[in-house]
């Protein structure tokens, strides 16, 4: 097994004001084509703010950062406090420039650089079985 990866950002997120981007880097401008035809894609980035030793070693954390909310493991989270500091978000594009995804919103902080982007295909069906702790309600 592989003890570990070599991961390079394809980009970066941009935000300003009201106004929020994914600056796409030029080796990787080429990988937007069809991306036009999409209205939301997934974009993974890296939290780079939070990348120590230290934050990396802690497996439990208070949801949302919340005192009241239990204990949880990180895997049961969207923390930004894990082993591997890899975000994910879905976000809503509003235009496609030559060198940027122009985007209604991202969780991400302005400077955070984008490791990969995926168009979002959303199920057929959602799961009728789906359930989520008390912490996570009301869903926005």
């Amino acid at each position: 097994m592989v003890e570990s990866y070599t991961i390079h950002p394809v980009g970066v997120v941009r935000k300003k004001s009201d106004t929020a981007w994914i600056e796409i880097f030029s080796p990787y401008r080429e990988a937007m084509m069809g991306l036009e035809d999409f209205s939301h894609i997934q974009v993974f980035y890296w939290f780079h703010e939070n990348d120590t030793i230290a934050l990396r070693r802690i497996l439990r954390v208070h949801p949302r950062n919340n005192p009241a909310n239990p204990l949880t493991g990180v895997f049961a989270t969207h923390s930004p406090k894990r082993p591997n500091l890899i975000g994910l978000t879905c976000c809503r594009t509003t235009a496609i420039e030559e060198d940027r995804i122009m985007i209604d919103s991202i969780d991400a902080r302005d400077g955070s650089p984008v490791i990969d982007i995926k168009c979002f295909i959303p199920d057929a069906q959602l799961p009728a079985d789906v359930r989520v702790p008390g912490w996570v309600l009301p869903l926005k």
